[in-house]
């Protein structure tokens, strides 16, 4: 009888033992009962799928502060990681975790979810989305992963962050911008606002630089822009005759409503139509819509 009871006593420090997460099984049943935990930092890894690539010091810095004095108060949303049973893969926070580690916390509150790589890249995509220290080149590449990746619309983007259509197709819009200019805006010397003006200036990088060297706003910026557009000055060039405000004009709404650079030359009573294109991605979605009479996708 008292070996009996031995062995029940035994059989339950395993059940209580692996209830508690002191054995390497089962760890999807655990997941399950306890979805919120204390894990030691070192246990968590970044995500592969991470979206964001850029990071504000000084946002990051304020983030340090408060992970100082309060510790961190929302948990961190993670995943088994597929190579070690022991340890997580970040899918939401990883600042979060990067300013516990500076901090010198030794344990962090996660959430374990059981997600497969589309899962997860969708969820980090939102999440990176829902918050306000994106550079927006990062916001724009995660709405073309939405829409590529997922068969999102714009429509469903905006609605799945909070966002109105045209703030995402926009958005969209500057990753047509050449090269130099996207470095500039991943380093903080031109804002979304300025980016918007350069879409669809003829020459956008000679541009950006004469909005950086002389330090012009937004409203500065757009009003150079136009006043390119309409022929007033070339940026490198001599002065031209001011092409008509109303061709202008058209050519401005029409740029808008594509997307796209839109040209207009007038020649008498007839003229030509030039619509701009960077990828043939861009020319497909144009003819698809023209074919559908239906707004960008």
């Amino acid at each position: 009888m008292a070996a009996a009871d031995d062995g029940q006593r035994r059989n339950l420090g395993r059940g209580l033992s692996a209830l508690l997460g002191d054995e390497n099984e089962d760890y999807a049943s655990l997941d399950r009962l306890r979805l919120s935990k204390m894990v030691p930092v070192e246990l968590l890894r970044p995500c592969s799928l991470q979206p964001r690539k850029h990071f504000d010091d000084q946002a990051f810095a304020s983030l340090v502060a408060s992970v100082q004095e309060k510790g961190v108060l929302q948990p961190i949303l993670v995943r088994r990681h597929h190579d070690s049973a022991n340890e997580y893969e970040i899918i939401a926070g990883e600042r979060r975790w990067r300013a516990a580690q500076q901090s010198q916390l030794h344990e962090v509150p996660v959430i374990i979810k059981d997600l497969d790589d589309s899962q997860a890249l969708e969820i980090a995509l939102v999440e990176n989305l829902q918050r306000e220290d994106l550079t927006p080149l990062d916001e724009a590449q995660a709405y073309q992963q939405l829409i590529k990746e997922f068969g999102r619309t714009q429509e469903d983007a905006a609605r799945a962050v909070g966002k109105s259509r045209s703030h995402v197709a926009n958005m969209l819009r500057l990753l047509s911008l050449p090269d130099p200019v996207k470095v500039k805006i991943n380093a903080g010397q031109l804002s979304a606002g300025h980016a918007r003006a350069l879409v669809t200036a003829e020459n956008p990088t000679a541009l950006a630089d004469k909005i950086v060297r002389r330090g012009l706003n937004v409203r500065q910026a757009e009003a150079l822009a136009k006043q390119e557009k309409q022929g007033g000055t070339r940026i490198g060039r001599s002065s031209r005759q001011a092409k008509d405000p109303n061709v202008s004009a058209l050519e401005h709404d029409l740029s808008e409503l594509l997307g796209l650079r839109v040209k207009i030359a007038v020649r008498g009573d007839s003229g030509a139509l030039t619509v701009h294109y960077d990828t043939l991605e861009q020319l497909d979605d144009l003819l698809h819509r023209l074919s559908q009479g239906t707004q960008p996708r």
